[in-house]
């Protein structure tokens, strides 16, 4: 290789956006799969079409501004905006017809096969049309507005992802036929799916807007109605906020959120019946091409089918339930903080419960021994509880801060209106550094321990949220080492004061050290297998898009250090290119839970490192947020990470995809001889405390063996 010739070219990169669509054709592929129950089934099927609404709202919103701004500059992949958008489209409408096809041809007739039915109206009973008459005039025909278009009625101002009907119609005027065309807006405050009466058994629905297109003559009285279709506009939802520029970020997210609604408008999807000239005047409308088009066989935005997924129904058509026990380290502990100083606590969740972190909060705002809490809150969710508790440790007379991240995507609304209780509780609110989203998860209690002030915290690679801690797998830590409580407490001054970053004694965090650190130690394992000691990393992400990182393992392969990347969602990296990544293995699991821990391990010949944090491998996260990455010192914990936590999604063989050198993936082959391993349903039978009369296995965390690393001797 020539001293100008780059070390690795764009072939040996993977496409982000290709890559994320690929996640999503895998979350699409358990909504195909057969032996996934019925609802769940469904469910999948929504997360995919929600995915793609997000994908475009902000992946395929990015590259358009980048087309639109003539900008030619490549990505590390080698494409360029225009290049990257021709390719996503095209494998966006393999996926839809996929999708939809999978709904007309498996979930819909397998639904009606359990009595779950969607009705046309032409196929109700005279009891059913009663009800459904009665309910369009109490209820539906009072918040319908016919919007006309006509030189005085410009096309109206559609909201992001409205489901909408576009109507074409015959009027008389002055003696004349004219044809006419006319918008109306489906009503997002009334369910989509209209449920018909009947016994609780009966699961039949008519959609909302087939209960609306029938009575259309009723909203165009004297017109003649030739036809109508659904159809969905999709906008760009990403805020722009210049915060060196507001003086108040809040108001600030606010104003900029009901611009979002109104964003420029991405993509234009349409009953596939809709006729083409209906289609090119809601294009011109949009200031859209054909490109941005896409005809659906199939009910349009099918997120909403989500409704037939929700309540307690059909238990026979779901997941087994599953509910999560407390950890072993805190089962009848009934003071939390002592547990915590007997040793360091590990939570993971959802396979052991999150109640834990609630009643840590809880307790610390109770305890009257406790001076102080901090939190950042990224996503809070709906659940009271943990906001409740800062609310109650104000009561208490303590010292409480929140560092709130307005900006948490999709959840702005939701955190403005939690950051409003807190402050009116007498919780000091900020929202951290200006530039930066605040993504690190930690909690810091401050606590006098007889005649002692000491510092417990809690880190954790996921968010303070009860709801979604039920479905995202998530590793935490309890501890009081006082470096970690050290670390916080210069973290916080950080977040909430003004002051400049001077290091941390265990912490690593973003946007200071992260990147380098990482860099360091990927680079001490190319060193070690260069000098025939064991060298390994194992890391499990949601993705890894940073191109140094990628060309860092890449160097590490070549050098010799085995590593296997566990990545559910997006990975630039090609693995097992001869001469360059032949040593790097990539998997990605997707399974009744989602998958969301940041875990990396490196061998460290024969001393190895564990590292747990809020951090994925990805620009935005080094460089653009707050992200606080942390070492797990206690021996058992590190084992039990290794041996169990990491070991087990490399084991299974059931719902793992093994990704291939060219971006696609494939389900690990079976032998007769192999046993099915599928480590969420493991997790979960590990976590259930021994049945009575039944002995408990010998050894408190039951390892499943990693692969065979190579020989070596320790470094002395």
């Amino acid at each position: 290789m020539s001293a100008d010739q780059p070390e690795f070219s764009p072939g040996h990169f993977i496409n982000r956006e290709l890559s994320w669509l690929e996640f999503n054709q895998r979350v699409l592929d358990e909504a195909l799969d057969a032996a996934t129950p019925l609802l769940e089934r469904l469910k999948f099927f929504c997360i995919a079409s929600s995915n793609l609404d997000e994908f475009f709202e902000v992946r395929v919103a990015g590259l358009k501004q980048a087309i639109e701004s003539e900008l030619t500059e490549r990505s590390v992949d080698g494409l360029t905006a225009s290049e990257t958008f021709a390719a996503v489209t095209k494998r966006v409408r393999r996926m839809v017809d996929q999708q939809y096809c999978c709904w007309r041809e498996e979930l819909r007739p397998a639904l009606l096969t359990q009595g779950i039915g969607f009705l046309p109206m032409r196929e109700l009973k005279a009891v059913d049309l009663a009800y459904v008459d009665k309910f369009y005039r109490e209820q539906v025909r009072l918040v319908l507005t016919p919007l006309g278009i006509d030189p005085s009625h410009p096309f109206p101002q559609l909201l992001n992802k409205s489901l909408n009907m576009i109507v074409e119609l015959e009027v008389e005027h002055r003696g004349q036929t004219e044809w006419r065309m006319a918008v109306v807006q489906i009503p997002r405050v009334l369910p989509r799916l209209v449920r018909l009466p009947g016994p609780d058994s009966r699961r039949e629905y008519v959609f909302l807007g087939d209960l609306i297109g029938a009575n259309l003559p009723d909203l165009f009285a004297g017109a003649k109605i030739k036809g109508w279709w659904r159809f969905r506009v999709t906008r760009n939802s990403e805020l722009y906020i210049d915060e060196e520029d507001v003086a108040n970020l809040l108001h600030a997210v606010e104003d900029e959120l009901h611009n979002r609604r109104k964003g420029a408008a991405v993509r234009l999807e349409v009953e596939r019946d809709c006729p083409a000239e209906i289609r090119r005047r809601l294009l011109e409308h949009l200031q859209l091409s054909e490109d941005d088009l896409y005809a659906i066989d199939g009910p349009i935005n099918p997120t909403r089918l989500m409704t037939i997924y929700e309540g307690d129904h059909s238990p026979e058509l779901r997941d087994p339930p599953f509910v999560a026990p407390v950890a072993p380290a805190l089962r009848e502990q009934e003071d939390i903080f002592a547990a915590i100083r007997e040793r360091d606590v590990l939570l993971h969740h959802p396979y052991e419960s999150f109640e834990s972190v609630i009643h840590f909060l809880q307790e610390a705002a109770a305890d009257a021994r406790v001076l102080a809490i901090k939190q950042t809150l990224y996503r809070t969710g709906g659940d009271p509880r943990v906001v409740g508790a800062l609310m109650a440790a104000v009561r208490n007379g303590k010292q409480v801060t929140a560092v709130v991240e307005l900006k948490a995507r999709f959840d702005e609304a939701n955190n403005i209106q939690w950051a409003r209780k807190l402050e009116e509780a007498g919780v000091h609110v900020v929202y951290g550094l200006v530039g930066y989203k605040i993504h690190g998860k930690i909690t810091l209690v401050v606590r006098r321990d007889g005649d002692r002030i000491r510092r417990y915290v809690h880190l954790s690679t996921g968010n303070y949220n009860a709801a979604t801690a039920k479905v995202y797998t998530d590793v935490g830590l309890l501890t009081c080492r006082g470096d970690y409580g050290e670390d916080a407490t210069n973290l916080f001054n950080l977040l909430t004061g003004i002051s400049q970053f001077q290091g941390m004694r265990r912490f690593v965090v973003a946007p200071f050290d992260l990147h380098r650190r990482m860099l360091e130690l990927i680079e001490r394992e190319a060193r070690h297998a260069g000098k025939g000691l064991p060298a390994r990393i194992i890391a499990r992400m949601n993705s890894l898009v940073d191109d140094e990182i990628i060309r860092a393992l890449y160097r590490a392969s070549k050098a010799g250090v085995s590593i296997d990347l566990i990545v559910r969602g997006i990975c630039c990296l090609r693995p097992q290119l001869k001469g360059i990544s032949e040593n790097i293995r990539v998997r990605s699991i997707v399974d009744r839970f989602l998958e969301h821990p940041r875990i990396f391990y490196f061998e460290n010949a024969c001393k190895p490192e564990v590292f747990l944090g809020s951090a994925d491998w990805m620009p935005r996260n080094f460089f653009r947020r707050i992200e606080v990455v942390f070492p797990v010192e206690d021996g058992v914990l590190r084992d039990r990470i290794i041996g169990e936590v990491l070991a087990l999604p490399l084991a299974d063989n059931v719902k793992a995809r093994l990704l291939r050198a060219d971006g696609s993936y494939h389900r690990p082959a079976l032998k007769k001889s192999d046993v099915p391993v599928r480590s969420q349903v493991e997790f979960m039978q590990r976590s259930l405390p021994p049945k009575p009369g039944h002995a408990i296995k010998k050894g408190k965390y039951p390892k499943v063996k990693l692969a065979s690393r190579p020989a070596g001797v320790r470094e002395g």
